[in-house]
């Protein structure tokens, strides 16, 4: 059975698990009615951090533009342009066998395609969540719900998965930023122009 976190919480990921290389991140959300005229277009992607908790250039950032990160250790599944159905939304795979040494962690994240323009934020977002997936075993590790703490928000760092020694750990986040995807990729040390 899958465990279910709270915010902040951390977790184990590989040393309960022995063997453990191939996860599946799914992430998924509903949006509520509201009197806009476009629909939501979410879209999650990958940021692959070195120590300083940046990027060490564009190639470690994985979304809908750049769908395979070069050690092919992280692959982006494609965007889901409506977010409809049930199940994960969009989904990243993780071959941690793959990452390089350099990789101290992986920053899972969510943005609302042209938020600003369309005036929408996760205050409008509910049932948002993000799970890891055991690829060979078939099985649900652990997940992460959201809850609905956002307001103004057009961007989350939702989770993310890092180095502890020679494990991997899981962190529950949950934080969110203005500005969408420009304020998230900036604060990984993404020049955007």
């Amino acid at each position: 059975m899958a465990i279910s976190l709270q915010k902040g919480q951390k977790v184990d990921l590989t040393k309960g698990n022995p063997g453990l290389s191939k996860l599946i991140i799914g992430l998924g959300w509903d949006t509520n009615k509201y009197d806009g005229r476009t629909d939501f277009d979410l879209d999650t992607a990958a940021f692959l951090l070195t120590e300083t908790d940046k990027v060490s250039g564009e190639q470690d950032f994985v979304f809908y533009s750049n769908l395979k990160h070069a050690s092919g250790g992280v692959i982006h599944l494609g965007d889901n342009r409506t977010g409809l159905g049930a199940g994960d939304d969009e989904q990243i795979k993780v071959d941690l066998s793959l990452i390089p040494d350099t990789i101290h962690k992986i920053d899972f994240t969510a943005t609302i395609y042209e938020a600003e323009t369309r005036r929408q934020n996760f205050g409008q977002v509910s049932n948002a969540y993000i799970r890891v997936f055991d690829e060979l075993k078939k099985t649900e590790l652990l997940r992460f719900d959201l809850g609905e703490d956002f307001s103004v928000e057009t961007a989350v760092v939702v989770a993310e998965i890092y180095r502890s020694g020679p494990e991997w750990r899981f962190n529950a986040i949950g934080m969110g930023f203005q500005g969408g995807l420009k304020a998230l990729a900036t604060n990984f040390g993404i020049t955007v122009a």
